[in-house]
C-alpha cells in the first residue's frame, strides 16, 4: 500500500471531477471568452462579496500578483516569519514588486495587532522602506494548519485603516479553516482587499488558485499575470475542476481535519514523538527527540511505503487529504509502531 501524506497537493482528480472536465465548454481565457474560465472568476468574486477574480497557475502566483499591486519598488510588507510568502516563494517579493520584507514572530504564524502597528515604519523617515502592506495567512502551514481568531483578523483590519495600508490574506486553505468556524467567506471578503484561495490543496483540484480583489486591483493583476506568462488559452478545463470541486468538496474537509485528529492519537503514543503541535486543520506537525533527524524517519517511513516531509531538523509534517482513507490509516498506523 502507498500511503502520501506530503500535502494535500498529492491528490488525484476522482471521476465525478474528471467528467466535469471532460464535459467542460471551453474558449480562448487570453480573449476573454472562455465560459468556464469566467464562470469560475464570477463564482468565487460572489461566493466572498468582492468585485472581482482572476484564476491563475498557482497560490504563489497569486500572492505576487497581489503584493506587486499593492506595493510600488522600495515598499515593505509586514508578515509573520514563517509566512508562505517569505519563506516558500523564492524571493518573489524582491524580484516581483522590488519590496523588502519585515517579519513578525507571531503565535505558530498568527501575528497581532500590536505586532502589526509595532512593526509600521515612520513614513517620514527617509532611511526606512515604506510600509504598505500587511499579509496573513491563514491557516497557516508552518504553524500546522493553526486558524486565526478571526476577532484579531479584524483588529489588524483596523490598524491597517489607520495607517492606510493595505491586507491581503494567503488563503491557500482558507475554506479549512471555514468548515472548524463561524465566520463566512463574505466575512473574509469585506475585510482583506485581497485574497488568494486555492483549489489544488483540500479542494482536490489538479490545477489552480485565485486572486480576489477590487475590479481595479484584478484589473492590474490580470496584466502582471500576462507579463510573468500566465496567459491561459482553453483553461476552462481546469476552470470546470475548480467549478465542481467549490459545489462538491468543501464540507468533506471535515474528514481530512478528522483523520489528522486521528493521526495525532496514533502519535501521541509513540516513544519518539516529544511534541505534537495542536491540530485544528488537516495539518499534523509533530517532533522528534533531539537524537532522531526527520530525515531519517522521513526516510524510514518511505521504506514502508508512507511518504511525509520533515518540517525542520527534528519536525516532521503529515497532511492528509481528498484521497487519503481509513484503510491507509490503519495501514500508517502499523507502519507508526514499527518504528519503535
Amino acid at each position: 500500500m502507498r500511503v502520501d501524506l506530503r500535502s494535500d497537493t498529492v491528490t488525484q482528480p476522482t471521476p465525478h471531477m474528471l467528467e466535469a472536465m471532460q464535459m467542460a465548454q471551453v474558449g480562448d481565457d487570453v480573449f476573454g471568452d472562455d465560459p468556464c474560465i469566467n464562470t469560475l472568476e464570477n463564482k468565487v468574486a460572489q461566493l466572498f462579496g468582492m468585485e472581482a477574480a482572476l484564476f491563475c497557475v498557482s497560490g504563489t502566483m497569486t500572492n505576487q500578483l497581489a503584493i506587486k499591486a499593492h506595493c510600488k519598488p522600495g515598499s515593505e510588507v509586514i508578515c509573520d516569519k514563517l509566512s508562505h510568502i517569505y519563506v516558500y516563494e523564492g524571493g518573489g517579493i524582491a524580484i516581483n514588486a522590488l519590496s523588502s520584507v519585515k517579519t513578525i514572530d507571531g503565535d505558530k504564524g498568527r501575528i497581532t495587532a500590536h505586532q502589526v502597528q509595532e512593526s509600521i515604519n515612520n513614513p517620514n523617515d527617509i532611511h526606512q522602506a515604506t510600509t504598505r502592506l500587511v499579509s496573513l495567512e491563514n491557516t497557516m502551514n508552518k504553524g500546522g494548519g493553526s486558524i486565526y481568531d478571526f476577532n484579531e483578523i479584524q483588529k489588524i483590519k483596523q490598524t491597517c485603516v489607520q495607517n492606510n495600508l493595505a491586507l491581503h490574506l494567503d488563503g491557500a486553505r482558507l475554506f479549512n479553516a471555514l468548515v472548524e468556524t463561524n465566520e463566512t467567506a463574505k466575512d473574509y471578503g469585506a475585510t482583506f482587499d485581497t485574497i488568494s484561495i486555492c483549489l489544488s490543496k483540500g479542494l482536490g483540484c489538479p490545477v489552480g488558485s485565485l486572486l480576489l480583489g477590487t475590479a481595479d486591483v484584478v484589473k492590474q493583476a490580470r496584466r502582471f499575470r500576462k507579463v510573468m506568462g500566465g496567459g491561459w488559452r482553453q483553461a476552462g478545463y481546469l476552470a470546470a475542476a475548480g467549478i465542481y470541486a467549490l459545489d462538491n468538496n468543501i464540507t468533506r474537509l471535515t474528514d481530512d481535519h478528522k483523520r489528522a485528529q486521528q493521526i495525532g492519537e496514533l502519535l501521541a503514543h509513540k516513544s519518539y514523538v516529544t511534541n505534537i503541535y495542536p491540530i485544528q486543520t488537516n495539518i499534523v506537525v509533530f517532533e522528534l527527540p533531539t537524537t532522531m533527524l526527520a530525515t531519517d524517519f522521513v526516510a524510514k517511513m518511505a521504506l514502508m511505503h508512507v511518504y511525509c516531509i520533515p518540517f525542520g531538523k527534528h519536525l516532521v509534517r503529515f497532511v492528509t487529504h481528498i484521497n487519503f482513507n481509513d484503510d491507509q490509516l490503519m495501514y500508517l498506523d502499523t507502519c507508526l509502531q514499527s518504528i519503535e
